[in-house]
C-alpha cells in the first residue's frame, strides 16, 4: 500500500493562489463524454467566473496527436486516459495528474455472441478490439482477472466504432468496444450480449486531467481556477442534465439521443470526489490494477508509481 502512497504536490495546497494569472490556459480535449463538463463550462461561462481570462479548448481526435502537442508545450494541460497518464511519466514527459475526471462503468464492455458464456470461454477465440487503447486495458483485466493473457486469444485488431459491427457480422464471436457501438449492437443483435464490463472494477478505464509541471509552478492559480470551473459546470449539469448533456453530445459530434446509454454508463466525478478517491480506493487499488492491465498490454514499459503522478493538492485547495 505504501508503494501507492498519494504523491508529492509541486506545492502546498494552501500555497496555491485563490486568483488565477492573468493569461490565456491551453487545454486539450478528445470528442469522449467524459470530458464534458469543460464544454458545459465553456457554453456557461464558468471560466470567468472562475477569473480566467481566456481558456482555449484544443481539439485532438487521436491520442499520439494530443500527447505531442503537451510534450511539446503546446498546451498546458490534457484529458487523457488513465493508462495514457502513467505511459507519459514511464517516458519521461514532466505532467501530473491534478484530478480525476470520470470512471466508465458500462460505457465499455466486452460483447460477445449467445455461444459464450463466460471469460474462461475466450481462449482460443478471435476478439475484435482496438490496440493500445482502452479496451486493449479491459480485454487485458479481464483476461487477467482469469488466469489467462492476451496470448490465450486470436487478436483481430480494428478501430473500436468497427468492432461491434464486426461481431453482428459474425466475423469475430467477441468484440472489445465502447458507447454508442455497444447499445447499437445490443439493439441489432438480440443474441448479443454484455460479457464484461469495465464496471467490474470502477476505474479501470477512467480519465484524469493532467498538466504540465512547469505549468503547475508557473500558473498554479489558472490550474485552480480550471477545477473549480469544472465542479460548476458539474453542479449545473446535475441541476440541468438534459440542457447540459445537448451541449456535450453538440460538442463531441452527436445527439443527445444517441448518447443517452452512454451518458448513463459514465460516472463524472467533482473536486471533493476526486481528492477522496486518492485518497483512498483510486490509488491503493485502481491505479495498480491499471498499470498492471496496461504492462501486459505493452502500453506502459515500467513500473511508475502513484506517488511519481498524482498531486492532490489542487483538488485539495478546491475544497478548502
Amino acid at each position: 500500500m505504501a508503494a501507492f502512497s498519494a504523491g508529492t504536490p509541486v506545492q502546498a495546497a494552501d500555497s496555491i493562489p485563490a486568483k488565477p494569472e492573468p493569461g490565456t490556459f491551453k487545454i486539450g480535449i478528445e470528442p469522449w463524454l467524459g470530458y464534458g463538463q469543460w464544454h458545459v463550462a465553456a457554453s456557461k461561462d464558468f471560466y470567468k467566473k472562475n477569473g480566467l481570462e481566456d481558456v482555449q479548448i484544443v481539439n485532438f481526435s487521436e491520442d499520439k496527436d494530443i500527447n505531442a502537442a503537451l510534450a511539446s508545450g503546446q498546451l498546458d494541460a490534457a484529458n487523457i486516459a488513465t493508462h495514457t497518464a502513467m505511459g507519459m511519466v514511464a517516458a519521461g514527459l514532466p505532467v501530473k495528474i491534478v484530478s480525476l475526471l470520470d470512471f466508465s462503468l458500462k460505457a465499455d464492455a466486452i460483447l460477445a455472441g449467445a455461444d459464450i458464456k463466460s471469460v474462461t470461454d475466450l481462449k482460443g477465440k478471435s476478439i475484435a478490439f482496438e490496440e493500445g487503447t482502452t479496451s486493449d486495458i479491459l480485454l487485458n483485466y479481464a483476461l487477467s482477472s482469469n488466469g489467462m493473457t492476451i496470448n490465450d486469444i486470436e487478436r483481430v485488431p480494428m478501430p473500436a466504432a468497427d468492432a461491434g459491427t464486426a461481431l453482428i457480422a459474425g466475423r469475430v464471436p467477441v468484440a472489445v468496444t465502447y458507447e454508442p457501438y455497444i447499445s447499437a449492437a445490443l439493439g441489432q443483435d438480440k443474441n448479443v450480449k454484455l460479457l464484461f464490463e469495465a464496471g467490474k472494477n470502477p476505474g479501470l478505464v477512467s480519465d484524469v486531467l493532467v498538466v504540465r509541471e512547469e505549468v503547475l509552478k508557473s500558473k498554479p492559480g489558472q490550474v485552480l481556477a480550471m477545477i473549480k470551473a469544472w465542479d460548476a459546470a458539474l453542479k449545473d449539469y446535475k441541476a440541468n442534465t438534459e440542457e447540459d448533456r445537448a451541449i456535450i453530445a453538440k460538442a463531441v459530434g452527436a445527439s443527445p439521443d444517441d448518447l443517452k446509454t452512454a451518458f448513463d454508463g459514465v460516472q463524472y466525478y467533482s473536486s471533493a470526489e476526486a481528492a477522496k478517491a486518492f485518497a483512498g480506493d483510486f490509488t491503493a487499488k485502481t491505479f495498480p490494477d491499471v498499470l498492471k492491465a496496461a504492462k501486459e498490454a505493452g502500453l506502459v514499459s515500467k513500473d511508475v508509481t502513484a506517488a511519481a503522478i498524482i498531486d492532490p493538492s489542487f483538488v485539495d485547495a478546491a475544497n478548502k
